[in-house]
């Protein structure tokens, strides 16, 4: 296969890095401020208030940026949505109270995490779509069209993650737990560099084929057809997007809570964030397999496999906890843990990105998709919320129920996702989406629909040379051959 066709599969999925990077960096930095202002956020809700607004605002995002990424275009959704990312990863890191005071430095941390969830959120309709849409152009293998999406979008999500945890870590080296301020700020800010060298890399690029061959940008879109066809999928996915991501971000973003539990709250932040790194790393495993399993299963199947799993992973932690936890077994914890996420990115990680994208047509992919992560991220945000008050409701951090707990529910909750996806949602097959996109057409029209509208690609009219879009060249044609008609008859005639 073309390196470029690879390229450009790349190319539009990993801004995604930045989503992981974003969501994992949030929770160590506020583990940075517990230490930094003990006073200020010991009796506050500021560590879950922070990371819900970058979660609100991600799901403006994804809902406002799939209008885009349909009625507008896939590179200018994508060129804005990096071009938010750095500016705003800048402007956290540069997050500064009147005078120095703290809760302005809070208030404005606050304001510029929702705007940069904006950038983040905006990528999943625009990116990911626009890499969907070039696994299956031309060139590209059959057999490898879901690994090289899932490798290009939620690998780099999981590998931001890895970089998240492991960038204050090194900070810390640097500057040690004398000096917190820089770490968190330099933590925040690097986050510019992916941006910036994601925007040049897409520079050059185009709109996919298929969304210039079916795009909706020119026609009225007909939401009541398209809900009428669809509503099963988008249903089924939103829900299964929205129960994962209970479980999926809380359990990451607080990992480092989770191993502060574990190994007292005493030790060294090296320690708790050296944890962390080690934590981050199984989703790695999970993902790139996942991404060579997920062609030969099928993005269906492999996400109810990666969710059974994953609740096996989880009930065996509830029920050992205690055991696992003693003095000295600290690493087996922390194994099983790592594969309690891994398994999770394996099955719904990888699938659920490629099953948002490739169930819907071209002319509204954008829009479905942003409906579907929305509902997802709104999952993230309730359990950003909950995942503290079920640690108190089942005895509080300091007890077994109260660690375990999570656990039970996380697990059921992973059931459920995978019941919903058996019940609810259509294999998916290697050029699915082209296949889609002309069935599409044909109930369009039975219904009515004047499908000449779809599309924006041009091309070269045979008879004159002239650029034209392909309605105008079949609207014209008939014109041209009248003209050619008049004047033979008048040659004739002379």
């Amino acid at each position: 296969m073309p390196l470029s066709k690879v390229s450009m599969i790349f190319a539009c999925g990993t801004a995604l890095f930045s989503d992981g990077y974003a969501n994992g960096v949030i929770g160590l930095v506020n583990t940075i401020l517990k230490r930094l202002y003990p006073t200020e956020l010991a009796n506050s809700n500021y560590s879950q208030t922070l990371s819900s607004l970058a979660f609100a605002g991600t799901v403006v995002g994804m809902i406002v940026f799939g209008w885009i990424s349909d009625k507008i275009g896939r590179k200018t959704g994508m060129m804005s949505a990096t071009g938010i990312v750095a500016l705003f990863s800048l402007l956290s890191a540069a997050s500064y109270g009147a005078n120095g005071d703290v809760y302005g430095l809070f208030a404005a941390l606050s304001a510029w995490r929702f705007l940069l969830g904006i950038g983040v959120g905006a990528e999943y309709p625009c990116g990911s779509v626009a890499a969907a849409e070039q696994s299956e152009d031309v060139g590209v293998s059959k057999a490898a069209q879901h690994r090289w999406f899932a490798l290009a979008t939620n690998s780099m999500i999981d590998f931001g993650f890895v970089i998240a945890a492991f960038v204050p870590l090194v900070l810390l080296w640097i500057f040690g737990e004398g000096h917190l301020e820089p770490v968190w700020r330099l933590s925040l800010g690097l986050g510019v560099v992916p941006a910036v060298a994601v925007f040049l890399w897409r520079l050059r690029m185009e709109n996919p084929e298929s969304y210039k061959r079916h795009s909706m940008k020119h026609a009225r879109i007909p939401y009541l057809l398209i809900l009428k066809r669809y509503w099963r999928e988008l249903a089924a996915i939103s829900a299964a997007w929205f129960l994962y991501d209970i479980i999926a971000y809380p359990f990451g973003l607080f990992s480092s809570t989770v191993v502060d539990n574990i190994i007292g709250d005493t030790s060294s932040l090296v320690v708790i964030f050296g944890w962390a790194v080690v934590i981050n790393l199984f989703y790695m495993p999970g993902t790139l397999i996942g991404a060579f399993v997920v062609d030969i299963m099928g993005p269906k199947m492999t996400m109810i496999v990666g969710l059974c799993a994953q609740a096996i992973i989880g009930f065996f932690l509830s029920g050992f906890y205690s055991q696992l936890t003693e003095q000295g077994r600290i690493a087996g914890f922390a194994v099983l843990y790592g594969i309690f996420l891994s398994f999770g990115e394996l099955g719904p990680g990888n699938c659920l990105g490629l099953l948002a994208s490739k169930s819907f047509p071209s002319g509204v992919r954008g829009q479905c998709y942003g409906v579907a992560a929305a509902i997802g991220k709104i999952g993230a945000f309730v359990g950003t919320w909950i995942f503290k008050p079920i640690i108190t409701a089942f005895g509080g951090p300091s007890s077994v129920r109260g660690n375990t707990g999570p656990f039970w529910i996380g697990s059921g909750f992973a059931l459920l996702s995978a019941l919903i996806v058996l019940v609810g949602v259509r294999p998916l097959t290697h050029d699915g989406m082209m296949e889609e996109d002309e069935k599409f057409r044909t109930y369009l029209e039975q219904h009515g629909y004047d499908t000449s509208q779809m599309g924006l690609k041009t091309v070269s009219d045979p008879e004159t040379g002239s650029i034209h879009s392909e309605k105008e060249i079949k609207e014209t044609r008939p014109v041209v051959e009248d003209e050619k008609v008049a004047a033979h008859e008048k040659v004739e005639e002379l």
